[in-house]
């Protein structure tokens, strides 16, 4: 399943560190975070995609304190 997501990132690089942060999950086939456009776009396993957008959120506060993903 791939769902596409707003996110907010302060730069390029910290959008990269993000998508390959958030690439090393257990479960994700695919990550990519696009800075110009802010929008992170997951593939994933359906049934854990709660949990990967959970810990998506924890790494990439830990890469940028400033970082948001918009599940809403």
């Amino acid at each position: 399943m791939k769902k596409k997501y707003k996110v907010y990132a302060d730069c390029a690089n910290c959008a990269a560190k993000m998508e390959d942060a958030i690439s090393k999950i257990d479960g994700v086939e695919s990550a990519t975070v696009n800075f110009l456009t802010q929008k992170l776009t997951i593939e994933a396993d359906e049934e854990k995609m709660d949990s990967i957008i959970e810990e998506a959120k924890k790494r990439c506060k830990k890469v940028d304190s400033d970082c948001i993903i918009y599940t809403d």
